[in-house]
Formats: structure tokens, C-alpha cells, sequence
């Protein structure tokens, strides 16, 4: 039980970074590019890249490069993000079930 704990918490340091949950939701229906990313979610071209950064570094992510012109630069899930699919269809399965359906406008004010 000992073990638990740190390896939780580190989990959950992890999962719990802002923006690391919509981006790894976006990842679970396929590889994306950058650009695709940026459009899709409402963060920032720098934020993305950073959390993207830490997520390849925690090798949940993987970075694929195509020696094309122009360069093309895919993201993907690794088999330990892709791991995380069952873990983040409960949190949408308690989020549907328990979380208001005006919350996002609640706790914008």
C-alpha cells in the first residue's frame, strides 16, 4: 500500500494539469497533427505544445516526423496513453451523470 500512494499522486499530477484531459480526449480518436489540435481545442499554439512535450516526455504521447515538405509532425497515443482510454470514458461516464449540464458556464462566473 505504501507503493500506492506516490504512484497515484504522480498519476494524478499528471492527469490533473489543465488542458491534459481534453488533449488526451482528442488523442483517443486518432493521430492528430499540431495544427488540427490547435484547432480543435480552445488553448493556446504555446500551451499545447508544452503539455504535449510533457506528455511525450512521460511517454503518453508520441511524436512522429515525416520527412516531407513541409514537414509533417503527427501526435499519437503511445500504448501507455492509449491505456488511459477506460480511465477517461469513466471520468465522461461520472461527468454525464453528476456534473451539471450548464457547469462550464457556472464556473466561468
Amino acid at each position: 500500500m505504501a507503493d500506492l500512494c506516490p504512484r497515484f499522486e504522480g498519476a494524478m499530477g499528471i492527469l490533473s494539469k489543465r488542458w491534459v484531459g481534453l488533449i488526451l480526449f482528442e488523442l483517443l480518436n486518432g493521430t492528430k497533427r499540431f495544427s488540427e489540435m490547435e484547432t480543435d481545442l480552445p488553448i493556446s499554439g504555446r500551451l499545447l505544445s508544452d503539455r504535449l512535450k510533457m506528455l511525450e516526455k512521460e511517454n503518453i504521447v508520441e511524436r512522429n516526423i515525416y520527412s516531407e515538405f513541409p514537414v509533417r509532425i503527427e501526435y499519437s497515443l503511445s500504448d501507455k496513453g492509449k491505456a488511459l482510454k477506460p480511465v477517461i470514458q469513466e471520468i465522461q461516464n461520472w461527468a454525464d451523470n453528476w456534473m451539471p449540464s450548464d457547469y462550464a458556464e457556472q464556473s466561468n462566473t
